[in-house]
């Protein structure tokens, strides 16, 4: 009969190996995401330690933090060694990153280009597994005011009241308007539906003396821009 042999636990590693003691001795840059998460996480299961359970997260998440990310608690406690505090300290953390991230991009930027407004507007619906619909306020100089979220969705689509985004807009003294959304799947291409509602807001904002600058669909990993594309009308 083959004996036993328990799994290698963190405590029995080399200490350079630890997760733990590496980031004191040597910062937080030079640990993996895997490691990252294994001081998150704490302990692994019976076959695998903290730093290898990690590993195994990641390589069933496309080895991508963003779609770990996208992963609720009842996602991450599939994983055996993941309990509900385990999973919740994961979505903590990676949801303060997008926070900080999101706080770092506003600071009264000029928008010049839809990459710009791209940079501006990705960190507040990166991971969304839903639709949300978010606009920017600029002043007459172009530069950013303020940043709203307007409406949240489900997976195939949300719906955005024009007199909320005009009041806003009035409130704030606004000259300009980014109208955007995300697409959840991915595609980046406008529905009949994006398109009716960008001529609809464009069309009241004139009223109130406000221009609506452009509406950007953001992806995973791109986006579309109604101005780029010469369909914003």
């Amino acid at each position: 009969m083959k004996e036993y042999q328990p799994k290698t636990g963190i405590k029995s590693w080399a200490e350079d190996d630890r997760p733990r003691e590496k980031l004191i001795q040597k910062g937080r840059s030079v640990l993996s995401d895997a490691e990252l998460i294994a001081i998150l996480i704490g302990s692994g299961n019976r076959e695998m330690s903290a730093v290898e359970l990690s590993k195994f997260v990641l390589s069933q998440s496309d080895n991508s933090l963003n779609t770990v990310a996208k992963k609720t608690v009842k996602d991450l406690t599939r994983f055996n060694g993941i309990g509900e505090a385990k999973a919740i300290s994961i979505i903590a953390a990676l949801e303060l990153g997008r926070r900080r991230k999101s706080e770092e991009i506003l600071k009264k930027v000029k928008i010049a280009s839809s990459k710009d407004a791209y940079q501006q507007l990705f960190p507040l619906m990166v991971d969304k597994f839903v639709e949300e619909f978010w606009i920017l306020l600029l002043n007459q100089n172009n530069r950013v005011l303020s940043k709203h979220l307007i409406s949240t969705g489900g997976v195939s689509g949300t719906v955005a009241d024009i007199r909320i985004i005009l009041k806003k807009a009035i409130d704030e003294l606004a000259s300009g308007i980014i109208l955007s959304h995300n697409h959840p799947s991915g595609n980046t291409q406008p529905s009949q539906a994006d398109r009716k509602l960008t001529r609809k807001i464009m069309e009241a904002a004139q009223w109130m003396d406000v221009k609506v600058l452009d509406h950007i669909i953001i992806g995973d990993e791109d986006y579309y821009s109604f101005a780029d594309e010469d369909t914003l009308r």
